[in-house]
């Protein structure tokens, strides 16, 4: 059985324990080791991990990224998540569960900035890299055995090791045949993971895991198949496809063929982003017009930094609200031109927010761009019914470009501070 050194990438004997080359206990060792070409890399507990890397006062310490009593929790150190701290758990929940843990507020621009880079040296080694979100992505690394002279499993593993070198965070890797098996195993064995499913094994390695662990049935849908006996894979595998169609649809059909472990999905190098947005829960509920206004602002300036960080613009601005009676509703706006300007956002914003300040509490607002395509340049037309228009976007743009000298914080434009 074929086995590699995760640490120095000496080939090993199938029966060692430790490395015969450099002495370490990070062995990889599967009979379908140097054949497997399909991957799934995960950054463990990304948003932490890159907050802990820019402040090691927080290295040891247990660490929520959230805000407010009222928000949620986005991600939490696996320190945190010892106490019971969960992705999506409220944060008062969090809290009482680990009242000491350090909290700090999510910083997207910082975490897609990391993204970015995780994602080019993943490029590197292979073109065919497909994200699914900021810190996640399949790679096919079918043919490049020849170009860089090693199996796929030792260019993952060097990969792996050149993301935490010059990054400074960790990742799993998960190594198959198919997308869905890749995913899955890279959740195997946080942190620092590299876990395999071959062809040999996948029907048994399936057979022992829970339905909640294919891809896509969530709590909603795993009730629906446990209140039909339905609670492992192997009731699946057990199934008549046919019955399971004829009881989900086509999603029998999917969950039929999933839990045998065939996926004909390819890895697409190019995947369309959809929209930017940027959202955030009140500790207090808020009627007033003006207090709802002043975080949109601060919203859309967050959401324009995105889109410019991404080469992105616009065409569509759309405004999401929950009430305090957790009723959500979004309103949007079609743009003349695409933008990824904040003072466009903002306005559209403004048209959209004004009719639905009717004394209705709010618990959360969002705002977002959506319909994007590659910005050109960067630049908007201005109204021609707003003359002021391209003043303000050369303001924005002269903004931008101290921010990105001096940093973000230097300057912060009035329109989002309260007045004492």
């Amino acid at each position: 059985m074929p086995a590699l050194c995760r640490d120095c990438y000496a080939p090993n004997s199938d029966d060692a324990r430790r490395c015969t080359s450099c002495g370490k206990p990070r062995l990889a060792r599967h009979g379908e080791l140097l054949d497997l070409t399909i991957a799934h890399i995960d950054c463990d507990a990304f948003y932490a991990a890159i907050e802990k890397r820019d402040n090691p006062d927080l290295r040891d310490k247990p660490l929520i990224i959230g805000g407010g009593r009222r928000g949620v929790v986005s991600t939490a150190c696996y320190i945190a998540r010892t106490y019971g701290v969960g992705s999506a758990m409220p944060m008062f929940k969090a809290l009482k569960a680990c009242p000491h843990a350090a909290v700090v507020k999510p910083q997207m621009d910082k975490y897609a900035a990391a993204g970015k880079e995780v994602r080019a040296l993943m490029r590197d080694v292979t073109p065919m890299v497909e994200p699914i979100s900021i810190d996640e992505a399949f790679l096919d690394l079918t043919g490049t055995e020849r170009l860089h002279r090693m199996s796929a499993a030792e260019t993952l593993m060097r990969l792996a090791q050149r993301i935490e070198d010059e990054i400074g965070i960790t990742v799993s890797v998960g190594l198959s045949h198919n997308k869905f098996l890749a995913k899955l195993s890279s959740d195997f064995d946080k942190p620092r993971g590299f876990s395999i499913i071959g062809r040999e094994e996948t029907m048994s390695t399936l057979a022992a895991l829970p339905v909640g662990k294919i891809w896509g049935v969530g709590k909603a849908m795993r009730r629906k198949l446990e209140a039909n006996g339905i609670t492992m894979i192997a009731d699946l595998q057990r199934a008549d496809e046919r019955d399971l169609m004829a009881t989900y649809g086509q999603l029998g059909l999917r969950l039929a063929r999933l839990s045998k472990g065939d996926d004909t999905r390819t890895v697409k190098p190019v995947r369309e982003t959809k929209s930017v947005s940027a959202e955030t829960t009140f500790n207090e509920d808020i009627t007033s017009y003006d207090d709802l206004e002043r975080i949109l602002w601060r919203l859309s300036d967050k959401v324009a930094g995105r889109c410019k960080a991404s080469d992105l613009a616009g065409h569509t601005v759309a405004l999401k609200l929950k009430s305090a009676e957790f009723k959500t509703k979004t309103r949007n706006l079609t743009l003349s031109d695409p933008t990824q300007l904040a003072d466009v956002i903002y306005r559209a914003g403004q048209k959209l927010l004004k009719p639905e300040t009717d004394g209705t509490a709010y618990r959360l607002i969002g705002i977002g761009a959506a319909n994007l395509v590659t910005a050109t340049g960067g630049t908007q037309m201005g109204d021609l019914l707003d003359p002021e228009a391209n003043r303000r976007a050369a303001a924005e743009r002269a903004v931008d470009k101290v921010r990105e000298k001096f940093g973000k914080e230097i300057i912060d434009r009035g329109r989002g501070i309260k007045p004492s």
